[in-house]
Formats: structure tokens, sequence, C-alpha cells
């Protein structure tokens, strides 16, 4: 006997097939009741607490090592957001996106995407949720969205806690461009606020594949680490100046373009080059996430 399980939520029921009194699919399986299950996993703490630590440790690490314009980092005369960390607390929060964009912040986004439905069948309680009846849609749907709500809520996180003690460590102040110039602090926490928005968007990318890989393997670990491993493979390849032209169509060759955002005159071109280009991948492994799951025997 097949140990498949197949609800009567997962096929189109007949007009007049009887079900239980009450039932709706689109009610099974709420986002809240899911959001407060993600929410009391350890590894949301965890990475809670790392992201929200992390402008404490750099502000440690500058007070110990002294400012960058104290070693004198910028003696060549050109302002970048390392040599500017420390004056004010846009700058500071400024920086802390531009050392964390490259690998920490796909930490969180490939966790939250790559945990959610492997863990599920990794604690065998997958088939379950689908016998309740949940049907896979809505299981798929509801476990997408919290997960990217805790994958923006992650990257939010930082920039705030930076803000804050940025300005305590540093004062209030004009974000200091990277090009020359300032942006006075009203203007800045806005342009800030467009660089997160990017961030988010630009790794829609990590975020589907870390979700396509979950639905594909009973291993959490498996489609995190996959999901981190090809991010870096992209890279890499992005690194490697003998594909030309062709390293435009990488997700990681514009990951760097929120740095448009910090400038006199606010530049578009890159962000939405990218943003298009993260968009376009992230639709088709999420339609190959969906497609996969609706056809999948689950035995666990």
């Amino acid at each position: 006997m097949s140990s498949t399980v197949d609800t009567e939520a997962d096929r189109v029921r007949p007009a007049g097939a009887d079900t239980a009194p009450g039932y709706r699919p689109g009610r099974t399986l709420p986002l809240l009741v899911e959001a407060r299950r993600q929410w009391k996993r350890r590894r949301t703490m965890v990475m809670a607490i790392i992201l929200g630590a992390l402008p404490f440790v750099l502000i440690a690490a500058f007070a110990i090592g002294g400012t960058p314009s104290e070693r004198g980092s910028g003696s060549n005369n050109r302002i970048n957001l390392m040599d500017t960390a420390t004056a004010s607390g846009a700058n500071f929060a400024a920086t802390c996106l531009f050392v964390s964009a490259g690998f920490l912040l796909i930490i969180p986004v490939a966790l939250f995407c790559g945990d959610t439905v492997a863990s599920e069948a990794n604690w065998a309680s997958l088939r379950y949720l689908l016998a309740a009846p949940v049907p896979r849609a809505r299981l798929l749907w509801s476990k997408l969205a919290v997960a990217l709500a805790f994958s923006l809520a992650a990257m939010v996180l930082l920039p705030l806690v930076a803000l804050a003690a940025g300005t305590a460590a540093y004062g209030w102040g004009p974000l200091e461009l990277p090009t020359g110039g300032a942006l006075a602090a009203s203007a800045a926490v806005p342009r800030i606020a467009l660089v997160v928005a990017y961030l988010f968007v630009s790794q829609l990318v990590t975020a589907a594949l870390a979700f396509w890989l979950s639905t594909k393997t009973d291993a959490p670990l498996g489609a995190v680490g996959g999901a981190v491993g090809l991010t870096i493979v992209g890279n890499v390849l992005d690194a490697v100046t003998a594909l030309g032209s062709w390293r435009e169509f990488l997700p990681a060759h514009w990951q760097f373009a929120w740095v448009d955002a910090l400038q006199p005159q606010l530049e578009w071109g890159g962000m939405v080059k990218g943003a298009a280009i993260s968009v376009t991948y992230a639709l088709i492994l999420f339609a190959l996430a969906f497609r996969g799951f609706s056809r999948k025997d689950i035995v666990s």
C-alpha cells in the first residue's frame, strides 16, 4: 500500500461533494499560527541575537582599535563607507549593511526559507499537516509568506539596531557619502530604507532557491546549505571577468547596486536591473517549488 498522503483538499472537488461542516481550505494553517510556530523556533532567536549584536561588536572594535580616521585609512583622499563609519549614526548603519550584505544577510534568508518545509518533513509532521487537511498550495503559500516576512524582519533589524546604537555612540548627523558630500540626516533615513528594500528584493533569488530545495529534500541543512553554497558560487562566477557581459545575468553582479542610493543624486539604473534579474529568477524557482510539491509523494 502506498504511504502517500493524498487528501481530498489536494484534488478539485466535484460540485456537491461532501465536506466537513465549516471547512474552508483557504482558512487552514493561518499565517498567524505559522508565524507563532516559527517565532518559537530556537534558530529564530539565535539569528535575532546575532544580527542585533553585530552593531555592538563593531562599536567595540572601533573603540579598541580606534576609528578609521584615526588610523588614517582615508589617506588616499577617497571617502568610502568604512572610512566614515563613525561620522554619525547614519554612517554607522550604512557601514553595517555594507559589511553584512555580501554574506551575513544571506544566512537568515536561506535559513528561514530553506528550513520551513524540509523541517516538517524531517520531523515526520508534513503528512499530518496535509491530512488535516491543509491543501498543498495553501501550505506552501503560508510557509513562504511567513518565511519571507521573517527574512525581511531580519534585514530591518540590523540597520535599526545599528542606527540606534550608532546614534548613541557617534551622534545624530548627516550621512557622509562615498563619492563625497553629505546627505542631511532627514534624507539619509529614507535612503537607508531604500537600501534595505533593495537588499530584500536582491535576496529573493536565495529565498526562492532555498524554498525550492526545501520542497525537494527532508534535510533542512541540505536546503539551507545548498542555497548558501549556490549563492557563493554565483559570487565566484561574477568575479570571473572573462565571462564579460554574461555576468550581468547573474544576480550576484548586482548585489551592491544599492550603493547607487548613497549618491547626492539618486541613481536607479543598477538597482532596477538587479531587481529585475532577481525577481525573474525567483519567480521561476517559486513556480518549480509549487509545481514539484503538488506532484510529490509525501511519505514523511
